[in-house]
């Protein structure tokens, strides 16, 4: 699953968990809202979950609720809870980096792929699930 499948697999879980809050939802209820298969969203809650963002319930009325109110959490803080590969990677190996060229070319595109790394997680930090939840209902 690539990382903004990934990240937008979490928005969705966690958007369902906020709109039934203070109840609990099963992951196959957030399968059911959100037409995605809930093996695949369980992975996703139980990263949630050991980030702090969502808890699991066990028991007859259990299933998952946010631990944070949607104003506290953001799209970075859920992005590090599922990913753990940057947003913007270049992947270099091999014995291309004996040539100078490849070398000099390769370093440049890591230094600018860091610099564009800062730039979407502070981006991201400031986007809250709030701010998700709003757009989505008012724009689209």
């Amino acid at each position: 699953m690539s990382a903004s499948l990934k990240l937008s697999t979490a928005v969705k879980a966690v958007h369902c968990l906020a709109r039934a809050y203070p109840e609990p939802l099963s992951s196959t209820e957030i399968s059911g809202m959100t037409g995605i298969n809930a093996s695949q969203l369980r992975l996703i809650l139980s990263m949630l979950a050991k980030a702090g963002i969502i808890q699991s319930m066990q028991g007859a009325g259990g299933g998952f609720i946010l631990n944070m109110t949607p104003d506290q959490i953001n799209l970075q803080q859920l992005y590090c809870a599922i990913e753990t590969r940057k947003a913007f990677h270049l992947a270099v190996s091999g014995n291309h980096e004996q040539i100078p060229l490849n070398k000099k070319i390769n370093t440049y595109f890591l230094d600018l792929f860091e610099d564009i790394q800062r730039d979407i997680e502070s981006k991201m930090e400031t986007i809250s699930l709030a701010d998700v939840i709003q757009k989505v209902e008012t724009h689209y």
